[in-house]
Formats: structure tokens, C-alpha cells, sequence
């Protein structure tokens, strides 16, 4: 049996001393507790429905170790080779997102699906880690040197995004997408004056998207009027993770996964609430402060910009996406139909924050001797 050691050159030995073992860690056990939940919460609704028990269950263990092989190949790259892949990610995921206008299945209203061979994929879901590391290689790109147009060019695939997203719509998406770009651009130094044009841009946008969707609209409103009452999904939520208490009431024992709809995919927290209590809901969000923390302090004492901006945009994406779907879960925000990264059931989800890992870890591991842009 080998094992490896500082002195091994092999491909493998030189990733595993160079990793940051405890975000891999970290990101293993969450996983492992989203499977453990997506077992607890699944059955119920595909039975609901008229599935066979274990449809979603046998669909996630297909998926979470492809994921798995995903984030472990990325992590692998070279910065170099993460631009490329960024690259080739991006320009499918774009075609794909244009031919879901076309042939995509309408689903709730909106369009963001292409089913093949009996699965589904969202194709916006690869834009986001994908998005955020070419929008970080234009910024690089313009910092090195003045003559290339990289932020002319982040502008334009920015705006392109934002509108094929709501064309289908996914406004939701849309605020991720936006939230992600414009901390990268504000770490690429852009001027004050654009800091103000582009947050007043955000707030009229905003504002166009509640007039001009009704979803968005009925959401906000009922939001924001305590007499009209919480939603369905939200109150049963709430009342899930009081029935849970501090230890819940066990594994199996829970009632909301019988009458919430996505119990299995947003409201998963709610499911883990009820039946194994707020300590597990703590040791959650615990594990994603981790991530998002430690990618922060690694990748800022980097002196490559390009690395620099592209974690904190993949960073920020993972704890954006985290805190919607737990903040929706607890009513702290209009509910928006996001998955609680890594935990929800959801294949193309967890394997586009699988890829969007396998470049934080892939960029965050330590290069010893290695200056420049590479």
C-alpha cells in the first residue's frame, strides 16, 4: 500500500500537499449530510406524486458521484487550464441557454429546462461558476494591460447573461449573476462614480422586475403584508423547524416533507429542522461559513489578480446561493426557488457547484515558486 509523501513528484501526491484538505473536507460532509437528508425528504414526495419511492434517491447517488469526479478533475488544473475550461463551459452553457427559449419545457411559468434522455438540465446553472471566472480573466486581462478591452468585454457577456436569464425568466438567477459581477468589478477597482451608477441600476432594475412580473410581484407583496399571510411552503416551513426544536424529533419522524412541495429540493433545510433539529441546521451553516471564509483568507494573500478575483466571485456565488435558500426557508426574504448548495436534490445544480469548488480548490492550492499569470 503507498502512501504519499512531500517528496513524491506524481501528479496526485503534488495535488493532495498542495490542496486545501479542509475545505475538501468540509465541502465531503456536507454532501454526505445532503444525501442523508435528500433520503429523509424524497420519498414522501415522490410518492405524492406518483413516482416510485426512491426515484429522486436513486437520481441523487447517480449524481453526487459524478460531482464528486468533477470537483476532484477541476481541482487538478492549473489556473491556466481552469480559464480554458471556464471558457468551453461558458460557450455551451450560452448555446444551451438560447436553445432553451426555443425547445426548453415550460415548467411553473418559466422556461429553463432541456430534458434529454429522460434528465433534465438547467444549462443556466454552469453559467454561473463559469461566468464569474471568464468575467475574472477580462478584468485580469485589462489590469495587465490597458489596450485589451476586459472590461468593455465583461460589460457586454454581463448584459448578455442578465437578458437571455430573463427571458425565461429567473429573475433569482439574474440577482446572483449581478451580485457576483459587480463585487468582482469593484475588486478590479472600478470607479466610485460606476459603484454608484451600477447599485442605482440594480435598484431600477429591481423595481422593472416588480412591475413588469407578476410572480415576482405576488412574492414581494406577500412579503411584505403580515396580514396576508406567509405562503404555504414558508409557514409550513417555520412550523417544521419549531416541531424540531433543538434535536428534532428523529430521523424519519418528521411530518413537512408530506405536504411541501420541494421539500426535497428548496425547502430541504425545513426537513432537516423537524427531524434532526436546530443543532444540525447550526453545524449547516457552520460548514458553509468555513468554505466561504477560508477561500477568503487563502486567496487574498495571493499576488495573482486573476486568482484573487476569480475565487471571490465563485465565493461569493456559493454563500449567495446558501444564504437565499436559508433565508427564504426562515421567511427572511421573499421566497426564491434556489437550492441549498450541495444538501438539495438536483443534478445539474450540484454539479455545476461542483465544478464552480473544483476551481476554488484548483486556484487556492498552494504554488510554490509559481509568479505571474499562468
Amino acid at each position: 500500500m503507498s502512501t504519499f509523501t512531500r517528496t513524491d513528484t506524481s501528479v496526485v501526491s503534488r495535488w493532495w500537499w498542495t490542496i486545501d484538505r479542509l475545505t475538501l473536507l468540509s465541502v465531503i460532509v456536507i454532501a454526505a449530510l445532503g444525501a442523508i437528508l435528500v433520503l429523509a425528504a424524497s420519498p414522501a414526495v415522490a410518492h405524492r406524486i406518483g413516482l416510485e419511492s426512491f426515484h429522486f434517491v436513486h437520481r441523487h447517488f447517480i449524481f453526487l458521484p459524478l460531482a464528486l469526479v468533477v470537483m476532484i478533475t477541476t481541482s487538478l488544473l492549473t489556473p491556466r487550464g481552469v480559464r480554458r475550461l471556464a471558457l468551453l463551459v461558458f460557450a455551451g452553457a450560452m448555446l444551451a441557454m438560447i436553445a432553451v427559449l426555443f425547445v426548453g419545457a415550460e415548467t411553473k411559468g418559466a422556461t429553463r429546462w432541456l430534458y434529454i434522455a429522460g434528465f433534465s438540465l438547467q444549462p443556466s446553472e454552469f453559467i454561473k461558476p463559469s461566468f464569474a471566472v471568464v468575467a475574472a480573466w477580462m478584468f485580469s486581462a485589462q489590469k495587465l494591460d490597458e489596450d485589451v478591452p476586459g472590461y468593455a468585454i465583461a460589460i457586454f457577456l454581463f448584459v448578455t447573461v442578465v437578458g437571455l436569464l430573463l427571458l425565461q425568466p429567473d429573475f433569482g438567477m439574474s440577482i446572483v449573476i449581478s451580485c457576483v459581477w459587480a463585487v468582482q468589478f469593484f475588486i478590479a477597482g472600478l470607479p466610485l462614480v460606476l459603484v454608484g451608477a451600477i447599485a442605482l441600476l440594480f435598484i431600477l432594475g429591481g423595481f422593472g422586475a416588480y412591475l413588469s412580473f407578476d410572480h415576482v410581484r405576488v412574492r414581494i407583496d406577500r412579503f411584505l403584508d403580515p396580514i396576508g399571510g406567509k405562503g404555504y411552503q414558508v409557514e409550513k416551513s417555520l412550523d417544521a423547524f419549531e416541531n424540531g426544536g433543538l434535536l428534532g424529533r428523529g430521523p424519519g419522524e418528521g411530518r413537512v416533507k408530506e405536504v411541501l412541495p420541494d421539500a426535497h429540493t428548496d425547502f430541504i433545510l425545513a426537513v432537516a429542522g423537524e427531524e434532526f433539529g436546530l443543532l444540525l441546521c447550526l453545524l449547516i451553516v457552520v460548514l458553509f461559513a468555513f468554505i466561504v471564509l477560508r477561500g477568503f483568507s487563502r486567496v487574498f494573500k495571493d499576488s495573482d489578480f486573476f486568482v484573487m478575483v476569480a475565487v471571490a466571485g465563485l465565493l461569493t456565488q456559493f454563500a449567495l446561493q446558501a444564504i437565499i435558500n436559508i433565508a427564504s426557508t426562515t421567511n427572511l426574504i421573499p421566497p426564491k426557488g434556489m437550492t441549498l448548495p450541495f444538501i438539495s436534490y438536483g443534478g445539474s445544480s450540484t454539479l455545476a457547484l461542483a465544478l464552480g469548488m473544483g476551481m476554488v480548490l484548483a486556484l487556492t492550492r498552494v504554488r510554490h515558486g509559481q509568479g505571474g499569470h499562468r
